[in-house]
């Protein structure tokens, strides 16, 4: 297996098989459950009804009956079912019928690509997408999102801080074509 987090340059070929890699030692059809647990720092799943939280604002969930919910309820429910793991390092997994289907990195892991000062750059570095859609608000250019069905992934270029912000693998919507 490959650990994409040790080898971050395998996320630039624009052909990947998702069966040879894995992220912080979890591989994708690796059980949720698999994911440790003190590295969870919040969770989306479908028992959630309303969520609160933001910057210096605890997380708060609750179920559809206004009970309030623990992160572990949330994380259980989430790992057991479909929802995402989000991971205190910038990292998250996506989870479906209680396995591991898609890894998303963002934040400073993606550091190994700053080097790429425009999009341009990054084009070279990985390749003509599959299919890319610019993202506007307000007559503005935020940025692209490219989708590279060979491997299942999907890049996203930061137009105002000229990055790469993000990148998942597997089964999002848009990384194996229309």
């Amino acid at each position: 297996m490959i650990e994409i987090l040790d080898n971050l340059d395998v996320l630039s070929q624009p052909h990947l098989d998702l069966t040879t890699v894995e992220m912080d030692g979890i591989a994708l059809g690796a059980p949720a459950t698999s994911v440790p647990r003190r590295s969870i720092i919040q969770a989306h799943s479908s028992v959630v009804a309303q969520y609160r939280g933001g910057t210096d604002i605890g997380s708060e969930y609750y179920d559809a009956d206004g009970r309030r919910l623990t992160l572990d309820e949330v994380v259980n429910h989430a790992a057991r079912s479909d929802g995402f793991l989000y991971c205190a390092d910038k990292l998250t997994y996506k989870v479906r019928a209680g396995t591991v289907v898609g890894f998303t990195i963002y934040g400073p892991h993606l550091s190994h690509f700053a080097h790429l000062t425009s999009y341009e750059e990054l084009l070279a570095a990985f390749g003509r997408p599959d299919q890319a859609h610019e993202d506007e608000a307000y007559g503005d250019l935020m940025g692209y999102d490219n989708y590279y069905w060979g491997a299942q992934k999907h890049v996203r270029w930061d137009a105002w801080d000229h990055r790469v912000s993000l990148i998942n693998l597997g089964a999002f919507e848009g990384n194996t074509g229309p």
